[in-house]
């Protein structure tokens, strides 16, 4: 026990708060009781007296008692669960299943000695029903009938296990990891786009045998500027940004006319003049350039077909479609930030938003126009890149959170926790903690809510993708809450329900035919991976953080089987710049280490010399591939690569960056302005910008292709037909 309050303890574990934990270096650390408090007021649980952490404890003891039925079960198939009912005492029960498909089935009465409690001056008793285990996976109901009284509440049926796609077999798949709005070509507006999206899985696929490219998080952005350039940043995890729309991919593009197609080739004609010497990632300019000539496009209108299917993706898509689309108006009129607009707007449910919505339909309209755009471009590389023949295709990334005045919280305001940032302890790699400065979502509201938000966010991921990767996939065992004014050493962790999340999303990805890769590195409870493992869900190995629990390296023979494999990952930098010890000299000159520059070069150094060794031993490090000779550097990437080879793990993963010899990193955890992060274009060796143009024409990434590949013959890059 943390705490030396036995009682705030007590409510502590009833809310799911851990009051301890173990730090990176191994020490057991105590929560502070301020802590805690403040993490359970942010629950809207008081705990700041002694006579409201006992009032706290009983209404946390009687929740369960005040409810009939849970307000969401969740079950494996093939597992006969249990469910309790709360009615009046005595009172006879039953207690149906009503299926997704229209079928209804009964659950069993089973013994429960659970002796009746008074509640709110009535005699409540507790029932305890048996689920068949025969149940389909799926989106159930449970019908409760006691006396005249019939409550109903969420079941959900999850797949005991996902793994990977049948299609795929036995064989593993390899494929690129890219920051998309970094790849950038000479037919995108500045910003790499969906468009440019379906070039490159069709190049990875048909040059190179890749299986899928993974795509940074594509999550909607704020629509005014200054547009937050982190994408695991977004205002929504639910909608896409349509920024990565490719407006003469539109099929409604050549309804302009000569007079409308040469008016959005000035528009973009001008931002390359605008965007000409600059060697950053401008969204802002992108932005407006661009969102004026998708307005040309919009006001053509549609024909019928396309009027039918737009009409379908909105009655689909339903309510949260149009409160996304009234939100991203309204921020144009009042502000980016609803927490400081008029009272009356700072809810999607008041009838001052309607009657804005009213007023202001055609662009709401044209919002709801671009998500539907956003979608068919998106859903178009996927085909894409399975007709060229990759066996996943697009994969795409969930962020962990969302920002404090994003679209998601002006939404669902009542489902995320308030005066809390999610972030995570002090650990190896940022030894001050981090804080991501999100909201975190609640336990308890998801699921009074049958984790339907959670469910929707989900199934918008996977509905044009052949993978999901989920980012900070221990967020849905448990999540660093850090209340406000606190640095990020002094947070606690609550718990979720992760049979609920895991669940829900293995049966989105069954659904969809699709993998799902979580990112579990960093400080892990050692049962999580073995429970990921066990639901068929892929994890994370990075080659320079496998070690053991002694700090000894594994070598990648000794890697998981289940997890997705790589060299390095967006938050280090290019393996060039890694082997150059770039993120050291960053971080110190950033201020973000807590030792001597020389003695972390030293640490970082010692690590990089022990793979640097094996790697000469064992051959893997050669001088020349297929009679080239190569640069030492790149004859060091190849190697690191070649070394995945060796590991068992069914998913083999390849930054496009070292594909290309880049050495800047795209971001630098534990900052936001200091480093210009997520704004790097992707450039070559010397950093000078590289067009995709370029990159499907050029040498090296062929070879790397090669090695993943087992060939001994490194193919002619592609040439345009003359």
């Amino acid at each position: 026990m943390a705490l030396s309050d036995p009682a705030l303890q007590e409510l502590a574990d009833l809310c799911g708060l851990s009051t301890e934990y173990w730090d990176w270096h191994g020490v057991l650390t105590p929560v502070a009781p301020e802590t805690v408090i403040a993490v359970l007021g942010a629950m809207e649980v008081d705990a700041r007296t002694p006579d409201a952490i006992q009032a706290s404890i009983r209404a946390q003891r009687e929740r369960p008692w005040r409810r009939t039925l849970p307000p969401a079960t969740v079950v494996r198939a093939g597992h006969a669960g249990l469910v309790n009912v709360h009615v009046g005492a005595g009172q006879a029960t039953r207690l149906t299943i009503q299926l997704e498909d229209g079928g209804t089935r009964t659950a069993t009465q089973v013994d429960n000695w659970e002796r009746d409690r008074q509640i709110d001056g009535a005699l409540v008793g507790e029932a305890t029903f048996q689920l068949p285990d025969d149940l389909p996976s799926g989106y159930h109901r449970l019908v409760c009938t006691a006396g005249d009284r019939t409550d109903e509440a969420a079941l959900l049926v999850t797949p005991d296990w996902l793994g990977l796609p049948a299609h795929l077999g036995r064989r593993r798949v390899w494929g690129y990891q890219v920051q998309l709005y970094s790849v950038r070509s000479s037919g995108s507006w500045g910003v790499g786009d969906l468009a440019d999206l379906t070039d490159l899985a069709t190049w990875s696929a048909t040059q190179q045998q890749a299986d899928y490219v993974l795509v940074n998080p594509l999550h909607a952005a704020s629509p005014i500027p200054p547009m937050e350039p982190s994408p695991y940043l977004p205002s929504s995890r639910r909608f896409v940004n349509p920024l990565y729309i490719r407006p003469e991919a539109i099929p409604e593009f050549a309804r302009l006319g000569d007079a409308g197609r040469m008016r959005v080739a000035q528009l973009r004609e001008n931002l390359a003049t605008h965007l000409a010497g600059t060697d950053r990632i401008d969204r802002d300019a992108a932005w407006a350039a661009k969102r004026t000539a998708l307005r040309l496009v919009f006001d053509t209108g549609l024909p019928a077909g396309r009027q039918m299917a737009f009409d379908a993706y909105r009655r689909a898509q339903g309510r949260g479609l149009r409160d996304f689309a009234a939100w991203t108006v309204l921020c144009g009129a009042f502000g980016g930030d609803w927490r400081d607009w008029d009272e009356r707007y700072q809810r999607p449910t008041s009838p001052e938003v309607d009657a804005f919505v009213d007023t202001h339909r055609d662009d709401v309209r044209f919002v709801e126009w671009q998500q539907w755009i956003a979608q068919d471009q998106l859903s178009a590389a996927q085909r894409a890149a399975q007709d060229a023949g990759m066996r996943v295709g697009v994969v795409t990334d969930l962020a962990v959170g969302v920002k404090q005045d994003s679209a998601d919280r002006w939404m669902l305001a009542d489902v995320y926790a308030h005066g809390v940032f999610v972030g995570v302890p002090p650990d190896a790699y940022n030894q001050l903690g981090q804080d991501w400065t999100q909201p975190p979502w609640r336990p308890d509201r998801l699921a009074d809510l049958g984790y339907v938000p959670f469910r929707d966010m989900v199934r918008a991921a996977l509905s044009h993708a052949g993978g999901l990767r989920i980012d900070h996939i221990l967020g849905m065992f448990r999540l660093w809450w850090v209340p406000a004014g606190n640095t990020p050493d002094k947070g606690c962790y609550v718990r979720y329900d992760h049979e609920a999340l895991i669940g829900i999303i293995a049966l989105e990805a069954q659904r969809a035919g699709a993998l799902v890769v979580g990112e579990d590195l960093g400080t892990v409870e050692p049962w999580v991976r073995d429970y990921l493992a066990g639901r068929g869900i892929l994890g994370t190995s990075v080659l320079w953080f496998e070690c053991f629990p002694d700090g000894s390296v594994k070598r990648p023979a000794q890697w998981r089987e289940w997890c997705m494999a790589s060299v390095t990952t967006h938050d280090l930098p290019p393996s060039a710049g890694y082997l150059a010890l770039d993120h050291v000299r960053l971080r110190h000159d950033l201020g973000l280490l807590t030792v001597p520059l020389d003695a972390e070069l030293e640490r970082a150094h010692a690590a990089q010399a022990d793979w640097l060794a094996w790697l000469d031993e064992t051959g893997t490090i050669r001088p020349d591939l297929d009679g080239q000779v190569l640069d030492p550097v790149e004859a060091q990437v190849l190697a690191l690569h070649r070394a995945l080879l060796g590991a068992p793990s069914r998913v083999l993963n390849v930054a496009l960056v070292d594909a290309v010899g880049e050495r800047r990193i795209q971001n630098q955890p534990g900052t936001i302005d200091e480093y210009p992060n997520w704004r790097v274009p992707l450039g070559g060796v010397d950093g000078t910008p590289l067009l995709l143009d370029d990159i499907m024409t050029t040498e090296r990434p062929m070879r790397l292709a090669a090695v993943m590949n087992g060939w001994t013959h490194v193919p002619e890059p592609w040439r345009p037909a003359l």
